[in-house]
């Protein structure tokens, strides 16, 4: 009687693990579109939905005096943003647009909103950047210090986490800028693009960022400070520090690996908010500039970024996945 291996030949793995992979990123590819395209359908929602005659409203914006207008008046302007189309037809177009980087036309600057994004989206950027590289650092001393020591400085750690994770980035920016700006005068009261105006608002973004990206690591380095191959590295004479930075640590860190592309898209959202504590340039003045000026355009072009990069972000922390742990590619 012949048997048949259980055992899979490693050509026949090989030759399914390419649709296995594919099938796995397009599932995810899929996910993001669908996130994308909902944004956009609650954008265009929000403009259709508005009180009042948008014809009306952009003309009023545009000539900077609010008043009732005349249907010869507003002829132009209905023309222009072909709102005498059905409304598929407009949401159809407000998508296309979308597709192909087309966010509009602002209705006090006439100017494309691409552009007036751009030219304040550096600023933005690089606080959103630092914030997280900072929490990453806060983080990772903070484990070193507190977790798997004893109980009582373990405890201690994980409740300044949880109480770092829940600080309003609102309040927590104008402490600091009342501490450190105001009464110390370390810093600029009125931010900058330099260093010197980054600091405190990158702390402001990071250090919730820092007690969140803890929580999610403490209970991995916890569990990995009891596993076979840290005992193993101990009883081969390295010191304890070592085993902590070179082993330990090392696997702590996926956890908070996973929820970079969350956090990029909240630092970038929460921006917005530092930048009008801090006075800073970058698309947080230009919303509030925007929503001021009832510019719709450039408030949904601001809104669909800031959705853009959360996907986005998310979408490349994904695919990293599938492509690298094989546990994944396998349940996919």
């Amino acid at each position: 009687m012949t048997r048949t291996s259980s055992v899979e030949h490693p050509a026949a793995t090989g030759t399914r693990r390419g649709p296995v992979l594919a099938r796995a990123v397009g599932t995810r590819l899929g996910s993001a579109l669908l996130a994308l395209l909902g944004a956009a359908t609650v954008t265009f929602l929000a403009q259709v939905g508005m009180p009042g005659d948008r014809a009306t409203a952009i003309l009023n914006v545009r000539t900077g005096v609010a008043e009732a207008r005349t249907a010869q008046e507003l002829a132009p302007i209905v023309a222009e943003y072909g709102l005498d189309r059905p409304l598929l037809l407009q949401y159809l177009d407000h998508v296309g647009g979308l597709l192909v980087g087309d966010l509009g036309v602002s209705y006090q600057q006439h100017r494309p909103v691409v552009d007036i994004i751009g030219e304040q989206l550096a600023p933005t950027m690089v606080l959103a950047l630092t914030a997280i590289a900072v929490s990453w650092l806060l983080m990772i001393g903070w484990i070193l210090l507190t977790a798997g020591r004893s109980r009582r400085v373990t405890g201690a750690g994980s409740l300044v986490e949880v109480v770092a994770a829940g600080l309003p980035a609102y309040w927590l920016g104008i402490i600091l800028l009342v501490a450190f700006a105001l009464r110390l005068g370390w810093f600029p009261v009125i931010g900058g693009t330099g260093i010197a105006g980054l600091l405190l608002p990158a702390l402001t973004l990071a250090i919730p960022l820092a007690g969140f990206l803890g929580q999610a690591t403490r209970t991995e380095y916890e569990r990995a400070l009891d596993q076979p191959f840290v005992v193993s590295a101990r009883t081969r004479g390295m010191g304890e520090t070592a085993v902590r930075l070179r082993h330990v640590l090392r696997h702590a860190v996926l956890p908070p690996i996973t929820l970079t592309g969350w956090a990029l898209g909240a630092t970038l959202s929460g921006a917005v908010v530092v930048e009008q504590v801090f006075t800073r340039p970058g698309i947080g003045q230009l919303l509030v500039e925007a929503v001021g000026a009832q510019d719709l355009p450039v408030v949904v072009g601001v809104v669909v970024l800031v959705a853009a990069f959360y996907v986005v972000a998310n979408l490349l922390v994904d695919l990293a996945y599938v492509l690298v742990d094989p546990r994944i590619r396998r349940t996919a």
